[in-house]
């Protein structure tokens, strides 16, 4: 018999500003078994504490070595055997990644990096994907199921965002970083939100803070959720949650059967 579980990810652009607008009472309504936090902008002596009151019964966090940048967090009651930062792959100590693993299944929790700042910065975007890509791949050699979830900073196809023609030479839409999202599904892995919806348009998971963005619902989707192709029949839904505020990113999850 298997583990139903219910996966939530949300970028949350500074767990301080988002628990000071209530941003986390809907996680009452909704339960998830797991809830991976990224850009928390926290050291864990800063969290807050309406957020440590919570009932789960693991709490992992890797704060970035930078202060107010960056940084995951993951609140769990699927207990985990093994948790690990894989400093090999944020070799900047930018506090970006959380591996989890529970028996033969690990649980990526990731804020991937953005490329916007400089051609530097773009370049070790690159590098920590295909860093990422072989780390998931020797895992998947020991037999690991893999589950991927986060700020990927890129979306994908034209389908997920509202203006590709306009950003089609800005950093989260280059040819480059959209061919590393071919790469990693080609290796055997799957977009979980097409995988169950298709190709459904205006559903993103981003909005820019200008312009009235969200309102308008111009927006990009660029947080996923993952699984290795082994998980496919066990995944029983996929969901964007885009009427969740606090942040200028909305949370994205699964529901899966491991």
């Amino acid at each position: 018999m298997g583990v139903k579980m219910k996966l939530i990810s949300w970028n949350v652009n500074g767990i301080r500003a988002a628990a000071s607008k209530d941003a986390f009472l809907w996680t009452k309504e909704f339960n998830p078994d797991i809830f991976c936090l990224q850009e928390i902008k926290a050291m864990p002596e800063q969290i807050p504490s309406q957020i440590k009151e919570n009932s789960y019964l693991q709490t992992h966090i890797n704060p970035a070595a930078r202060k107010g940048y960056s940084g995951t967090m993951t609140f769990s009651n699927l207990l985990f055997n093994h948790t690990d930062t894989a400093a090999h792959i944020d070799i900047e100590n930018e506090g970006r990644i959380l591996e989890h693993h529970h028996e033969d299944v690990v649980i990526f929790n990731v804020y991937f990096p953005n490329g916007q700042q400089s051609e530097e910065r773009l370049e070790y975007k690159m590098k920590f994907y295909n860093d990422f890509l072989l780390h998931c791949e020797k895992l998947k050699e020991d037999g690991k199921s893999i589950i991927v979830c986060g700020d990927v900073n890129t979306a994908h196809k034209e389908i997920d965002l509202a203006n590709p023609k306009s950003n089609s030479k800005t950093s989260g839409f280059l040819p480059q970083e959209r061919a590393w999202i071919d790469d990693f599904l080609s290796a055997g892995y799957v977009d979980t939100f097409r995988y169950v919806h298709g190709d459904v348009k205006d559903y993103y998971s981003w909005w820019s803070y200008r312009f009235n963005a969200r309102a308008k619902n111009i927006g990009w989707r660029i947080d996923y959720v993952f699984i290795s192709d082994d998980l496919k029949d066990a995944l029983q839904d996929a969901f964007i949650l885009e009427d969740i505020t606090g942040s200028d990113h909305c949370p994205v999850g699964i529901e899966i059967d491991i």
